[in-house]
């Protein structure tokens, strides 16, 4: 006998759903992937995606908009 509760049992997904989640997974993929290839190496750039995307600018701990 286990010490743990029983696992209710989960709610069956439309297959809309399970269409969704596999092609929401895709496209998490395929950016994934187009990131990596996408952008060249920078060097003593910022780390993380690139910053100009989200209008401010992060030096030193100190945070500019532009």
């Amino acid at each position: 006998m286990s010490d743990q509760p029983p696992v209710p049992d989960r709610k069956q997904l439309t297959p809309a759903a399970q269409r969704a989640l596999a092609e929401a997974e895709a496209r998490r993929q395929a950016a994934s992937a187009a990131l990596a290839e996408a952008a060249p190496k920078e060097l003593q750039g910022p780390k993380g995606p690139e910053p100009t995307r989200y209008g401010d600018w992060e030096r030193k701990g100190i945070a500019s908009d532009f």
